[in-house]
């Protein structure tokens, strides 16, 4: 390890320590914009006394939970039994959800895929799998972001003005397209987009138009995206602040608090930096 990562190592370490807060998420329900999926959602809320800035946090195409339980998971819902639930999160959401509220931030992760009978999540390489139709990210995850921001304004307890969006891969697509439909109009305030897909499967158009400034977080080493077709999405939203960070060495995943990807030394160093620029936007905006 060289002596230049050992120093961002130490740095970040009162940054990292702040993950182990035990914040046990809430379960809630909601709907989604499209009018009829009702939406579960886990709500990591602060000690602190509101009103709280918030955040919605959108899970990848493997979903919400851990992959040591979700294997035999299909539906999740209001009064259903099942193996995914709030104590069985991936380690990777249940640290942000930490985090957040370590920091006063109200935040909530909404399940897309239990409520419409895909709680497994997906593998890679899926994006031609036609049983990924029903919670795509172009036209369909982006109206539960909507419900999640409907729900928020709602509760009395989050400032309406300063709830952030949040999510990686397949959710951090979700995000750009989220983005690109609010456009000029009030909604969320920022927004932090982690190794998204940016090519024209994937988002509904290739330029984004919106008011509200977006930080996209990429790794040279992605395995499933790629980092230079994000750049073409910068080049061409002329008049929108986005901000891109490439980590050099970082593979997808990279902020996936899992041995795994933690092995990677590029890895520790991206997630380290990723988080602290995360907080700094939320942030910089209260």
């Amino acid at each position: 390890m060289t002596a230049r990562l050992i120093r961002l190592l130490v740095v970040a370490w009162p940054l990292l320590a702040i993950t182990a807060a035990q914040a046990a998420p809430e379960t809630v329900y909601f709907k989604s914009a499209d009018g009829q999926t009702e939406i579960v959602g886990y709500l990591f809320r602060p000690a602190t006394p509101p009103p709280y800035p918030a955040i919605v946090l959108l899970h990848g195409r493997g979903g919400p939970y851990s992959t040591n339980d979700n294997r035999d998971c299909v539906f999740v819902a209001r009064g259903a039994a099942s193996p995914c639930n709030a104590a069985t999160l991936s380690k990777r959401h249940r640290m942000w959800g930490e985090f957040w509220a370590a920091r006063g931030v109200l935040a909530l992760l909404p399940d897309s895929f239990g409520p419409r009978g895909k709680a497994h999540g997906f593998g890679r390489f899926t994006h031609d799998d036609p049983d990924r139709d029903a919670v795509n990210e172009r036209t369909v995850r982006p109206l539960d972001a909507e419900g999640a921001l409907a729900y928020l304004r709602a509760r009395g307890d989050a400032d309406p003005s300063r709830i952030f969006l949040q999510g990686w891969s397949n959710g951090g697509s979700t995000t750009l397209n989220v983005m690109i439909r609010q456009g000029a109009r009030g909604g969320f305030r920022a927004a932090l987009a982690f190794y998204p897909g940016c090519g024209r499967e994937a988002l509904l158009e290739n330029a984004i138009r919106t008011t509200a400034p977006i930080s996209l977080f990429l790794a040279t080493d992605d395995e499933e995206v790629s980092p230079t077709i994000c750049q073409h999405v910068v080049d061409r939203s002329l008049g929108t602040t986005i901000g891109m960070t490439l980590y050099l060495g970082a593979t997808h995943d990279f902020d996936d608090p899992g041995e795994k990807r933690q092995s990677v030394p590029a890895n520790v160093v991206a997630k380290a930096d990723a988080m602290k620029k995360a907080a700094g936007v939320v942030e910089g905006m209260r």
